[in-house]
């Protein structure tokens, strides 16, 4: 039996080179043309791929996002943004829905028809899943040349634990992040999807490379990533700690292990604020003007910052009570003027009102949502971004579009 993809181009010719933009985009704006003419189909859930599909659609790709007839299980991980997913809303922007069943040999060959007209091809399904519905990315690559395809798992293609499934906080435990973060009551979790985003992050890089190679030889290529390499790679410090030098990171909570005083501290307000020392000069600089303790800077058990680090309970206690006797924003004030770099523990509510904020407002299937912003600018000026889409709700044009009919005729 022939691929499906060889059953539905026979029937199908499509002029999609065009690539016209679809209603989900923005008008013109910085950067939302740099991958104009760029066909990205996604077979996805979760974070990690949509992560780097939305990136991809922020720069104007178009980005048909493949989705079960159920959904993205991500747009029920909650309900908290009138109605809507908070991590569906964050990482769908720009997207078309294209609603498939991948069990149904009729929405097999509508994919296929979709990834022989595609510049790039991403999937985060399952260990084999893409491979056992047809749609092998060695084969898919042999078959078309130019086409990137981009396979996104847990542990990777090969290894003891490549047929695992995987999901964030399991690969924060599994590669050891979680044993060098938290304090000495016990380890403790990333407080957002690291592992995803670092995977999501890593594709993005190689995608983009990919997509510049392709421009000079016409070739692509296929991206193999996986949650614990990509969050394996940034486990680099402690690693070459402990293997080189025989050294296992503590686990500090918010003091710097190495470095003092580096670390949080309350004020009379109980809010708490965060500054670092990192030479002589800063530490005079605190104690003289922060602290208005300047003796201090002298004193031998703090000359040095080895001498701070070993003696570091003494040290926190003294700082500690200078603190005590100011609101936060005072205290901030007082480490600003002696030019101590500083940060507040901000709340979510201190966050929400951060004065340093950005943010980009988004259209919804029910109604427009304000988010932060990505961390950067283009030319000085924030991007625009196309809305989120309701599950399937681009399927009847995409269809019609490709001349994507049913067994018996009909679109749909």
């Amino acid at each position: 039996m022939s691929p499906p993809w060889e059953r539905s181009l026979r029937a199908v010719t499509v002029l999609i080179r065009a690539h016209p933009v679809c209603c989900s985009k923005p008008a013109e704006s910085p950067m939302n043309d740099d991958l104009a003419g760029i066909l990205v189909v996604s077979v996805e859930q979760a974070v990690a791929a949509p992560y780097v599909s939305g990136r991809l659609a922020d720069a104007g790709a178009r980005v048909l996002k493949i989705e079960r007839p159920q959904g993205d299980f991500a747009r029920g991980y909650d309900s908290l943004v009138h109605g809507e997913s908070a991590y569906f809303v964050w990482l769908n922007r720009g997207k078309e829905s294209v609603r498939l069943d991948l069990k149904d040999p009729t929405d097999r060959e509508r994919l296929a028809v979709l990834i022989g007209e595609a510049d790039v091809f991403i999937q985060n399904l399952a260990p084999g899943v893409i491979s056992r519905l047809g749609f092998d990315m060695a084969e898919l690559r042999e078959r078309f040349p130019r086409l990137i395809t981009c396979a996104i798992s847990g542990y990777g293609d090969d290894g003891p634990f490549a047929h695992l499934k995987a999901y964030d906080l399991l690969v924060q435990a599994e590669t050891g992040l979680s044993s060098v973060t938290g304090n000495a009551e016990g380890p403790a979790r990333v407080g957002v999807s690291v592992c995803d985003i670092a995977a999501g992050m890593t594709a993005l890089s190689s995608i983009m490379q990919a997509l510049f190679v392709r421009e000079r030889s016409g070739k692509g290529r296929h991206i193999s990533l996986s949650l614990f390499h990509a969050l394996s790679d940034w486990m680099n410090v402690p690693y070459l700690q402990y293997v080189y030098g025989g050294k296992t990171p503590p686990r500090n909570g918010l003091s710097h292990p190495t470095i003092a005083p580096y670390g949080v501290f309350e004020c009379a307000d109980k809010r708490a604020i965060l500054f670092s020392i990192q030479n002589e000069r800063e530490w005079a600089n605190l104690c003289a003007r922060a602290l208005e303790l300047p003796d201090l800077a002298s004193d031998e058990r703090f000359a040095s910052n080895n001498a701070r680090v070993a003696n570091r309970p003494a040290l926190e206690a003294i700082i500690q009570e200078v603190f005590s006797r100011f609101d936060r924003d005072a205290m901030a004030e007082k480490l600003e003027a002696a030019k101590i770099a500083y940060g507040r523990l901000s709340t979510m509510e201190d966050v929400k009102h951060h004065a340093q904020n950005r943010t980009v407002t988004v259209e919804t299937p029910t109604g427009p949502v304000t988010m932060l912003a990505p961390g950067f600018l283009v030319d000085g000026k924030l991007p625009e971004f196309g809305r989120v889409p309701a599950l399937g709700e681009d399927t009847d044009a995409v269809f019609a579009e490709f001349s994507l009919t049913g067994s018996d005729g009909a679109a749909g």
